[in-house]
């Protein structure tokens, strides 16, 4: 296997090296979303359905050919089918091709059965030739009536019926007391006609006004939206408001009136440059079609989100479920290689903020996912950022960048001991609570910097590791594992992941002695488990049920590999592991990615990078752990 594994090894990182671009960095590429490409369609739409007609046919042709053979839509193409997808893609093509007056909702005959609402409206506006409109119209219609009865035919499948208050109280069953996705997805419905009539009264209404509020106030007050989701608090809140306004007697119908026009210059302010919040799809186009429905064609901020929108759409006629990773990408790869090049760490550290973020309020100092200006700082990207830098031979003084970042680390952590992604204290919805992973890789990037930072910085570090390990042994669960926030898999038990989430405590632990001395215990029972979850085929899956996967088990042999100092495994796991990663990669040169990742409120999606990164970074631990077991076994021998 020696021989083997250097020509893998030497296959994976040649290939890996040929995607950093010329600006030293790896962008990266994240799949095609059905979801993104439903919610752009049906935002343009609404913006201006005759300008953005030939988007609007590319988008709707290519949900139609990517549709499941049972009639739904996962979030990737090779995701299984999901309620919250097929909905919103049902709906949007139902947007597209609305019947009118008169017609049956659910029909969905030939084109010729009637005049489409779609077609009256165009011609009134007499923006585009009649012929024109019906060429274009026949073109939509070609194949989506069959799309639209499968849809309908599996969506009874999963509610029962096709009953409005059916696909109300199933969506918000799905979502429960977090209405991040739950509200714009019945919103969009209600766009669709889906939602029958006096349809938005099932949207469920936002307390938009609370955004008067000071921003420090909003973990208080308990948002019912996590905190990236702002600005769809507000465009989604109004337009339910415009659209079902409280009775005249009730007082929020007063107050939110009159706060409007204080609240509404907010989603300009919260807008980058690029026109895209957050630089994703499906959050820009909620807002844009959330607008546009409430009479708000004209708001600033439309025309930034429908540059984004039709500058992002792919030539096939989809959108990815962001635009990059590249932060994230690029530090991966960084640590999987073992070594950063100069324009790679410039790049890099041109990436740290350095003042206070105008979305989140976030001090400077920490790193976001991408390098476009819709990004949040957060803490995997600030922690990835200070490990991958520490790679670098020659780095600028840590009184500088690292001290810094490892400040923002420190102020983030909640009282649980643990880490959020974005904003501390929230904590009351899933995306903004404390997790393991988060909390395991805070916990590297503050003891590989500790001996360079200054002693009262030290003191937080100590003072912070322990309750972080104390967290992490609150959250292990009974047979060793983390479950993780940011990644699962949906053939696991609930869709859980605790394959992966494990193997990033365990190697983030084990990664520098002087804290694997200290979380000892955790990476013994955390080894425990990855071990129990190895199938019998030597990979790992989600967890030991779900199909293999290249992303866990390159992942996972990192972790053991990595921990083996600390709780050795027998060189036989790690040679069946191995054998079959490099059968899977036919050795190094074949990476089909995996839907492994979550965005959002559990958005699927899988990146190219991430089983060529992991590949990479296993092969090179495995190389180490040979190297070891080689010289204890000569050490045993003498």
């Amino acid at each position: 296997m020696p021989d083997r594994l250097e020509i893998a090894l030497d296959h994976t990182r040649s290939h890996l090296l040929s995607l950093r671009n010329a600006d030293g960095y790896w962008a990266g590429e994240l799949s095609s979303s059905a979801l993104s490409t439903a919610t752009a369609v049906v935002a343009l739409h609404q913006v201006d359905a005759v300008s953005h007609a030939p988007l609007i046919e590319a988008g709707a042709r290519w949900l139609v050919a990517n549709q499941n053979a049972d009639g739904g839509w996962g979030d990737t193409t090779i995701s299984k089918s999901n309620l919250s997808t097929t909905l919103l893609c049902w709906s949007a093509l139902r947007n597209c091709v609305r019947q009118n007056v008169g017609v049956d909702e659910h029909a969905t005959h030939s084109p010729h059965s009637g005049e489409c609402a779609y077609e009256r409206r165009l011609v009134r506006q007499n923006e585009v030739d009649k012929s024109a409109l019906s060429l274009l119209e026949e073109r939509i219609l070609a194949n989506t009536p069959t799309a639209i009865t499968r849809a309908e035919a599996w969506i009874i499948s999963q509610v029962g019926s096709l009953e409005p208050a059916d696909i109300a109280r199933a969506v918000i069953g799905r979502y429960g007391k977090d209405k991040t996705f739950s509200v714009p997805i019945l919103m969009l419905c209600c766009i669709g006609g889906t939602l029958g009539e006096n349809a938005w009264r099932r949207v469920l209404p936002l307390p938009f006004e609370l955004a008067a509020l000071p921003r420090s106030w909003f973990g208080a007050v308990g948002l019912p939206v996590v905190s990236y989701a702002l600005p769809a608090l507000i465009a989604i809140g109004y337009t339910r408001f415009k659209n079902e306004p409280p009775a005249w007697w009730n007082p929020l119908r007063w107050i939110r009136a009159l706060l409007w026009d204080r609240i509404s210059p907010m989603l300009k302010e919260l807008q980058p440059s690029s026109g895209g919040y957050l630089e994703a799809t499906p959050l820009t186009s909620f807002v844009t079609m959330a607008l546009a429905s409430a009479g708000e064609k004209e708001h600033p901020c439309i025309p930034g989100a429908v540059a984004f929108l039709t500058g992002s759409m792919r030539a096939d006629g989809s959108w990815p479920i962001d635009t990059n990773l590249a932060t994230w990408g690029t530090t991966l790869a960084v640590k999987a290689l073992g070594e950063i090049q100069p324009e790679t760490r410039d790049w890099l550290l041109g990436q740290q903020y350095q003042s206070v973020h105008a979305f989140t309020s976030a001090a400077p100092g920490g790193w976001a996912w991408t390098d476009l200006p819709g990004g949040v700082p957060d803490a995997d990207d600030t922690a990835g950022a200070l490990i991958a830098l520490k790679a670098g031979r020659a780095v600028p003084s840590p009184s500088g960048f690292a001290q810094a970042g490892i400040t923002w680390l420190l102020d983030l952590q909640n009282r649980d001991g643990g880490m959020p992604t974005f904003c501390r204290g929230w904590g009351t919805l899933p995306f903004d609570r404390s997790t393991p992973e988060l909390t395991a890789h805070a916990l590297l990037a503050w003891w590989l910097w500790e001996k360079e930072m200054p002693s009262e910085c030290q003191a937080r570090i100590h003072l912070s590791s322990k309750v972080a390990l104390t967290y992490l042994r609150k959250t292990q669960r009974a047979d060793g594992s983390w479950i993780p926030l940011w990644f699962g898999n949906e053939n696991a038990t609930g869709d859980d992941n605790p394959v992966y989430g494990t193997a990033m405590v365990v190697a983030y632990l084990s990664g520098e002695p002087r804290l694997a001395e200290q979380a000892a215990s955790l990476i013994g029972s955390g080894v425990t488990y990855l071990l129990s979850a190895q199938q019998t085929s030597g990979a790992w899956g989600g967890d030991s049920t779900a199909p293999a996967t290249i992303e866990e088990t390159a992942v996972t042999l990192h972790a053991l590999c990595q921990s083996a100092k600390y709780a050795p495994t027998s060189k036989a796991v790690i040679n069946l592991g191995t054998d079959w990663l490099l059968e899977a990669t036919q050795d190094g040169g074949h990476f089909p990615a995996s839907p492994i990742g979550l965005y959002f409120a559990r958005l699927w999606y899988h990146e190219q990078l991430y089983p060529i990164i992991w590949t990479a970074q296993a092969l090179r631990s495995v190389r180490r752990f040979l190297v070891l077991w080689i010289g204890l076994l000569s050490v045993a021998a003498i």
